[in-house]
């Protein structure tokens, strides 16, 4: 199969500067990163013995009526610092044709694709983490009439990209997926005010089971329904999904079902917005591979109940991660715009965005299991029964204000605990990790194409009850960012851990960049120290090792 799909998609590519001039449409981009490392001692930062790393990707697209056709070249010479270690080589990294009208899609190859919220099944990619869990199979996607979405996947997930080809996992992922616009199937509720979106998947996955201990199930099924109203400013979402018994490495092969609820809530008007959520998972691990572990081989997504931060001292240092194994977390945002003229508002008017988020162990009733049951279920859980073990809990607040059409300033406080037993980010701290940070962001508008902008970050990390320091104790970061529209940028950061104990390591990791924007086209040069942690987006994580050296980028699309 994997030779047809090559030959089909090589096919459509030497037709498509034909195809541009019969009415097709060829789009892309390509991305290349360029790392050149020193050895820094102080930070633990190596020189790798090839010197130079380099991660390069280009993606072709291609459709022409109701034919497409794509492919991504993937290239790791060797890869860059922080990338699985099986990344290497270069080759076809994604290849897929398809055809597709108003009834149906039919997609042969690589694909990506999302059941409701994810929580059944995500195969998508994330560059910036390493992390790709595409399918390659088949996926068809049907619309029998307006309002109503039925989808099939059948495939293999991607596991890693080795001496320039696809390596797949050892399990076969198999799901089903619909949805119905209610509004939209019946006509007599089109224009009604309350719309209301219903769905429903059902995944499976097959790996034989060659476990030399436990008689393991070799399809395991995941299942569940969501539904989605809007009425008028408000709107509300939920989906629940089971997971039947899937012993594997992450929940140390216990025969427990597992289960994963999400509620969202939200209110929207002129000047006023709030969020609420609330999310209970226990045992939602599910895994095409039940060897593997880290981010590895994941079919389905967990959403992050956590806002996402970008400020260097907030995002790095204390990042949490979704535990898939359980948790039960609760999110709360408001954001509030007071009226520009106004006292408090002044002439353009303020922004205040406040936000609350915290995640718990779930609570697991061992009272009516007998620990003789030859079933191997350990435990009971229930849904949104949490335990008083803290995992995570973040306070902040955001004020932004313009004060004239030259000077604006943001003003940030978060107040930020880690559970570093369960979310481990640092091997110097046990229990709870407690952190005050505060941000001061001031942008000036020199004239039509000069601006600056600062940040000032402090990280104030709270002591121990021997009133010891934790950690790495505390930390600044500065950042000075000079901007000349539309091309060019320069910026400064240092980050400076002043508040270690340990006299030798008050360290400063400045980074220093510089980029060029023309068009479609981005270059980026950058030189400095990086310290070691963790990375997250959206409540994955991967580690990034200390480095100091240059950094050069190219992206570029068409």
């Amino acid at each position: 199969m994997k030779k047809i799909i090559l030959a089909a998609v090589l096919s459509v590519g030497t037709q498509c500067v034909m195809g541009q001039n019969k009415g097709g449409n060829l789009t892309g981009n390509v991305e290349s990163i360029f790392q050149y490392l020193n050895e820094d001692t102080l930070i633990g930062a190596d020189q790798p013995d090839s010197k130079g790393l380099m991660n390069t990707y280009m993606n072709v697209f291609y459709t022409h009526g109701n034919f497409k056709g794509g492919m991504r070249i993937e290239s790791y010479l060797p890869r860059i610092q922080g990338y699985p270690n099986r990344f290497d080589g270069t080759g076809i990294g994604m290849r897929y044709v398809g055809y597709q009208n108003d009834f149906v899609d039919v997609t042969l190859g690589s694909f990506y694709e999302q059941f409701g919220s994810g929580m059944a099944l995500r195969a998508y990619e994330d560059r910036a983490l390493g992390y790709d869990n595409m399918l390659d199979g088949a996926r068809i996607i049907i619309r029998p009439t307006k309002g109503v979405t039925i989808k099939g996947v059948y495939g293999l997930q991607r596991f890693s990209f080795q001496q320039g080809r696809i390596v797949h996992g050892d399990g076969l992922v198999r799901g089903i997926d619909g949805e119905v616009n209610i509004n939209t199937l019946f006509k007599k509720l089109k224009d009604k005010k309350l719309d209301v979106t219903l769905g429903a998947s059902f995944v499976s996955k097959y790996q034989e089971d060659n476990n030399d201990v436990y008689i393991l199930p070799e399809n395991t099924g995941l299942y569940g329904g969501r539904a989605k109203l809007r009425y008028g400013k408000f709107t509300l979402d939920g989906e629940y999904v089971v997971k039947e018994q899937d012993p594997s490495g992450d929940n140390s092969y216990i025969y427990n079902y597992g289960h994963a609820a999400l509620v969202n809530f939200g209110y929207s008007r002129k000047g006023l917005g709030i969020i609420l959520s609330a999310k209970s998972v226990d045992n939602m691990s599910y895994r095409s591979d039940r060897t593997k572990g880290l981010t590895d081989l994941f079919i389905n997504y967990l959403p992050a109940m956590n806002k996402t931060h970008t400020y260097n001292l907030v995002s790095s240092i204390y990042p949490y991660a979704t535990q898939p194994t359980g948790e039960i977390a609760y999110q709360a945002e408001v954001l509030y715009t007071i009226k520009r003229g106004s006292k408090l508002g002044g002439k353009y008017g303020t922004s205040i965005n406040a936000n609350f988020s915290t995640a718990y162990k779930p609570l697991q009733h061992t009272g009516n299991i007998d620990p003789s049951d030859s079933t191997g279920v350990a435990y009971e859980g229930r849904v949104f029964d949490q335990s008083d073990s803290l995992l995570w809990r973040d306070i902040n607040i955001n004020i932004y204000r313009k004060f004239s059409k030259k000077f604006n300033a943001r003003l940030s406080y978060y107040n930020i605990s880690l559970n570093n037993d369960v979310g481990k980010v640092t091997g110097d701290a046990n229990g709870i990790i407690r952190t005050n940070i505060g941000v001061v962001e001031l942008g000036y508008k020199i004239n039509r194409k000069n601006s600056l902008r600062f940040e000032f970050q402090g990280l104030f990390i709270d002591r121990d009850e021997n009133n010891d320091i934790n950690d790495k104790g505390d930390w600044a970061t500065f950042l000075v960012e000079y901007n000349v529209s539309p091309h060019w940028f320069f910026s400064v950061m240092d980050q400076y851990n002043y508040g270690n104990p340990v006299e030798g390591q008050k360290l400063h990791y400045i980074y220093g960049s510089l980029g060029y924007i023309k068009d479609a086209t981005r270059i980026t040069l950058g030189y400095g120290r990086q310290r070691a942690g963790l990375f997250c987006v959206g409540g994955v994580c991967r580690f990034v090792p200390a480095s100091n050296g240059l950094t050069l980028s190219f992206t570029h699309s068409f």
